[in-house]
């Protein structure tokens, strides 16, 4: 399967294909060999091993050594991006193509307001948009600020910008409410 990964405002390609009860992972030439198990909620265990030399390899080679990390993935907000946490470190990343990360029980939109919350504690850098302004999907709606990083919020589809909580300077916490979009 492959995806488009967004990281702090890089693309990148990333296939994924299931081989020996674990995944392959490739990024451009760099390639990668995952045994992923859940432990919680939102919560896996990764072992990760970097598959040396060119990707067409053997596997076997690949198995020896490994580095753990423990990682959890949270919905940010409706539509796509999500916080990826590798040990304490947590990263805003949206996915593109494949499947959409999507819990079960959260079934599908009903497509009414999208509501765009802090996926983070941070700092409000600049809002991009002002109550009653049409938007388009994926559009930047505000710039926030955690670890030293900016990450761009999203509006998760085309729509109307119906609420705006957040102003440049604001410090907000993981899970604030800082716009709502409702959806054209």
């Amino acid at each position: 399967m492959q995806y488009g990964v967004e990281i702090g405002g890089r693309l990148q390609q990333v296939v994924v294909e299931r081989v020996r009860g674990g995944f392959a992972v490739r990024v451009g030439a760099r390639q990668w060999i995952v045994d992923a198990t859940p432990v919680a909620p939102d919560t896996l265990s990764l072992v990760v091993r970097e598959v040396p030399g060119d990707t067409d390899g053997p596997v076997r080679s690949a198995l020896e050594g490994g580095h753990s990390h423990e990682v959890t993935i949270v919905r940010a907000q409706p539509g796509g991006s999500l916080v990826v946490s590798v040990g304490p470190v947590p990263l805003a990343v949206s996915l593109f193509g494949g499947r959409s990360w999507r819990r079960a029980e959260e079934g599908r939109s009903d497509g009414g307001p999208q509501r765009i919350t802090a996926p983070m504690p941070g700092r409000i850098v600049r809002v991009l948009v002002e109550p009653g302004a049409a938007v388009q999907a994926r559009q930047p709606i505000l710039v926030i600020e955690a670890m030293k990083m900016e990450n761009e919020l999203r509006a998760p589809a085309a729509g109307t910008v119906v609420e705006l909580h957040a102003h440049e300077g604001q410090l907000v916490d993981a899970g604030a409410l800082l716009a709502v979009v409702g959806q054209a």
